[in-house]
């Protein structure tokens, strides 16, 4: 089979001739560029400076010598922006402290203060705030709140404005987006036999990554992650109204998207929003069920009237008591599928596959990032990815990745050894 065909047989719950793997089609499949760089002087591939093709996590371009290598079968369709509010061209060098060489987008524009931290400023404008910092030795950059005033818990309900907070931040996508997507998807359907994920995103309600507002300079409203919990319960009409305005516009970029890409694309990433912590959940079932799953519900449902696409939701934490919301809403692949939440009665492999295993693809869970992929042995890696593997990818609906994205400091070994393993025989 192409890599393409494996694929669509595996989303399709039919068994594939070997279980698909993906290697860097978005923000939550990747590795770290440091880590990227090191597996591909190991693997004897060219060292080069590598782009961060999503630079808030700074996760490494996979490129085509190195998706070869490990026989990934899906690349990302990217889109023109970055989660930092600046667009990825102009490419200028960038050092991380281990030494690792990146380029980062030509917008981004960042000091170094006395404790050697580096900070970002929001959108690559100087004028502006810093919104981003990665710590001195740090590998990745957390957001840092950047709006102009706390948030006046003394308001009525009714003198809130979420449509004013947020209007910057949901926007109608350009006639410049769809040319690129419309070109960019031509040539990796036509060019390659690779799956293509659109990494679209927008409909991450809610998402503790976006509501601090990277991409805006000066946000509004609320902002911080422990007042949009809060505001969940006490302005839910608040929430609801960000989430209406969101949903609205995500139902305009997909019907743009859909007219740039129609078919070449097999897959569209919809949110990242995480719902659980590894315990459990950190909002109620009901709360979910009245804020969340209705908006969802709606986009999904667009996607799967207008096109022939499957949607990939990223979720981390133990899940478990929303899995039947998820299906309900027509979620299609699950990423990252953390196992290791509440391991072994919440979240096990063989459970999930036989409750959930014709519901779902899913997509990662293929072994431990915490412990077992950075600090266990290449022998303890491979038994792992064996019996992820012998359980999830039969009968299809099962892709390979890793619980979430590779971090710093994973040993190339481990990964060689986990690479191996599922594709059942050497790698160059």
């Amino acid at each position: 089979m192409t890599s393409r065909e494996r694929v669509l047989k595996a989303i399709n719950h039919q068994q594939p001739d070997r279980c698909p793997i993906d290697l860097g089609s978005n923000g939550q499949t990747g590795m770290n560029i440091s880590t990227l760089y090191r597996l591909r002087k190991a693997l004897g591939l060219d060292e080069h400076r590598i782009k961060a093709i999503e630079p808030l996590q700074m996760l490494g371009e996979v490129e085509e010598d190195l998706l070869r290598a490990v026989h990934s079968d899906v690349i990302g369709l990217w889109n023109r922006g970055n989660m930092m509010g600046f667009m990825q061209d102009g490419w200028k060098p960038f050092d991380l402290d281990d030494g690792t060489p990146t380029w980062m987008g030509g917008g981004f524009e960042y000091d170094v203060n006395e404790k050697g931290d580096k900070l970002v400023y929001a959108c690559g404008d100087r004028s502006a705030k810093y919104a981003f910092c990665m710590p001195r030795g740090g590998t990745f950059f957390d957001n840092v709140d950047h709006f102009e005033e706390p948030f006046d818990w003394d308001l009525d309900e009714e003198d809130l404005t979420p449509e004013e907070d947020f209007k910057e931040d949901f926007q109608v996508c350009s006639d410049e987006d769809a040319r690129y997507w419309e070109e960019e998807s031509k040539k990796l359907y036509e060019g390659t036999e690779y799956a293509i994920m659109g990494v679209l995103g927008g409909a991450g309600l809610g998402d503790a990554a976006w509501v601090p507002g990277p991409t805006v300079k000066n946000p509004k409203g609320i902002r911080t992650v422990a007042d949009w919990l809060t505001a969940q319960v006490m302005y839910p009409d608040y929430i609801k109204a960000v989430f209406e305005m969101q949903t609205e516009v995500m139902l305009k970029n997909l019907e743009i998207y859909r007219q740039a890409v129609g078919d070449r694309i097999q897959v569209v990433w919809i949110s990242g929003t995480d719902f659980a912590t590894q315990r459990g959940l950190f909002l109620s079932p009901s709360t979910f069920r009245e804020l969340y799953k209705p908006f969802y519900t709606r986009i999904n449902g667009w996607v799967h009237e207008h096109t022939n696409w499957k949607t990939f939701y990223h979720c981390c934490g133990c899940v478990n008591d929303l899995l039947d919301d998820f299906a309900e809403m027509g979620v299609d692949c699950l990423n990252p599928v953390q196992f290791s939440a509440m391991e072994p009665n919440g979240m096990s492999p063989q459970r999930l596959k036989d409750e959930y295993g014709d519901k779902f693809t899913f997509w990662g869970g293929g072994v431990d990032t915490q412990r077992v992929l950075p600090f266990g042995t290449p022998e303890e890696v491979r038994a792992q990815v064996a019996e992820r593997v012998r359980i999830l990818n039969k009968n299809g609906g099962y892709i390979f990745n890793t619980i979430h994205n590779v971090v710093a400091n994973v040993p190339t070994e481990n990964l060689i050894a986990m690479y191996e393993t599922v594709y059942g025989g050497k790698i160059r």
